[in-house]
């Protein structure tokens, strides 16, 4: 006899005015395996986590966990209580308190009303000696990496006495070595009897994790099974409904002129007291119509070079010019007078107004030019720009005027691109465009910088998955520890030379006389 699911989801509907974004929707995770919820941005799968969270109720239909039906009521509080432990893709810590403070906040052990601090941080290092993972009890969480603060949620997680444990995109942020480490673990969560709801749009981790898979689209299911009985491009298929072609760069006949000329980009302070990778002597260029990929580990700099190009962070010396003038940055809004826009790495915390609408968020930096008697907005005008953009990109949106922060991550990041394609700028960088969005809405976004880079615009990519940087870029900048390694046209670039060149600064680890005969190092 078969045994019963951990958890059965049944005839699940939920509405918010305008939009009807779960319709009657299934979902069954057995005990001890990993089931991966799929589908495209707006598909329904954060709904449903939310309404498993406790975040927000059902309008109607059942959810049975561990044998007990849950009412829709109940608190995040509660649901917790019950085993239902949620790390989303926003991590839920506080960043000046330490790890063993996280693990426990709001339980913490006490003595005579106060808490017991050697017994909190003796507890802590328990469980993390358990759990076997890379953390100090004692350290402060901002002081920590992103995977180290994925850790820190999935120890919370632990801590918690969690028998299902929902996973949001938990690899999006993360590089390679670091997605390894949290796979294992989430494999020795699983041999511990636990089960695993991995909600991710990287279908190859998919593959080499998950047992079994569920695919949403457009808010109602489609289908279920095992994840073994089906190949990564069926996945595809059952989440987008059509066959879905990814685009690759095609090399340009011929560049334009220098548009961004970068030299000796130099800075060993930290930046209003944040960590930041130090920055070595940086150079490089782009040419209009051009597409260059800057590829790195976690920590290589490549952010840090961006922000300093936008204007956002000082450097100590080194010039930046674009069109061959020399710019004074000393803030975003210089880089954004001088024809550079940036799409950042964070979207929700760095690029959108979460609580203002798309209209907000896409025409903001345009109201000047949609001004009329110099103080007034032309609304009509704003109407239009944001009708156009919304054509171009595909924006799924029930209005102009709902807030951002209810789209999927591909709508925002749609949003973001409008914003810096309507000042028409000289330069755009973006910062990981794809980080947590749909392969359909992947292909998308890469379009939209094809389409930039022909009508002449200089474009930077900046992404941790070495694909996507061969696919889109013309040719490929690699970083390691704040300095630039080497520069590699896309289309004679392997991931293997890629890596080396960003693990090691070499193109092979014994091959030095080849790198100084394939790759070119950028001058200074």
């Amino acid at each position: 006899m078969m045994e019963s699911p951990l958890l059965s989801v049944q005839d699940i509907c939920k509405s918010f005015p305008g939009v009807k974004a779960l319709g009657g929707v299934q979902l069954e995770v057995r005990r001890g395996e990993v089931h991966a919820l799929l589908g495209e941005n707006g598909a329904g799968k954060s709904t449903l986590l939310k309404i498993l969270s406790g975040a927000q109720a059902a309008d109607t239909g059942s959810i049975v966990f561990d044998g007990q039906t849950l009412s829709a009521s109940e608190t995040p509080l509660q649901r917790q209580q019950r085993g239902i432990v949620t790390i989303y893709q926003e991590f839920n810590l506080l960043p000046g308190l330490t790890v063993a403070e996280n693990l426990f906040i709001g339980r913490e052990p006490l003595r005579n009303g106060l808490i017991h601090w050697a017994r909190l941080f003796s507890e802590a290092g328990r469980i993390i000696r358990d759990l076997n993972v890379d953390l100090n009890p004692r350290d402060e969480v901002r002081t920590l990496s992103v995977a180290k603060q994925q850790l820190v949620e999935i120890t919370k997680a632990m801590t918690l006495q969690a028998k299902l444990i929902i996973m949001d995109e938990p690899t999006a942020a993360l590089s390679g070595r670091e997605v390894d480490q949290l796979l294992n673990i989430v494999r020795d969560l699983r041999a511990r009897g636990l089960s695993i709801i991995y909600v991710s749009h990287k279908l190859n981790e998919v593959k080499a994790l998950c047992d079994r898979y569920s695919v949403f689209r457009d808010g109602r299911f489609v289908t279920s099974g095992a994840v073994a009985d089906v190949s990564v491009n069926d996945i595809v298929k059952q989440m987008v409904g059509r066959e879905v072609v990814g685009a690759k760069r095609k090399p340009p006949d011929r560049l334009g002129e220098v548009v961004l000329q970068v030299d000796g980009i130099t800075r060993t302070r930290p930046v209003a007291g944040v960590s930041a990778t130090p920055l070595n002597n940086l150079s490089v260029q782009v040419r209009a119509g051009e597409i260059v990929g800057f590829a790195g580990l976690v920590g290589a700099g490549r952010t840090e070079l961006a922000r300093v190009i936008f204007g956002a962070d000082p450097c100590d010396s080194g010039t930046v010019r674009v069109m061959n003038r020399r710019l004074i940055l000393r803030s975003p809004q210089d880089g954004i007078r001088a024809g550079i826009m940036l799409v950042p790495e964070d979207r929700k915390q760095q690029g959108c107004f979460l609580a203002h609408s798309i209209r907000q968020n896409m025409t903001l930096p345009s109201l000047g030019r949609l001004s009329k008697l110099r103080w007034f907005v032309d609304e009509s005008a704003e109407t239009r720009m944001v009708e156009e953009y919304r054509r171009k990109l595909s924006i799924k949106m029930a209005s102009d005027k709902v807030m951002i922060g209810t789209l999927s991550g591909g709508n925002q990041q749609k949003v973001l691109l409008a914003r810096c394609m309507a000042l028409h700028p000289k330069v755009l960088i973006v910062d990981e465009p794809t980080r947590g969005i749909d392969v359909s809405a992947k292909a998308e976004v890469h379009q939209v910088l094809f389409d930039m880079a022909e009508q002449g615009v200089a474009v930077i990519v900046i992404s941790s998955e070495l694909p996507e940087i061969m696919a889109v870029s013309d040719r490929i900048v690699t970083f390691k520890n704040g300095a630039i390694t080497g520069s590699v046209p896309a289309h004679q670039a392997t991931e293997e030379q890629l890596m080396s060149l960003m693990a090691l600064g070499i193109e092979r680890p014994l091959g030095m006389l080849r790198q100084l005969r394939t790759v070119q190092p950028l001058a200074a």
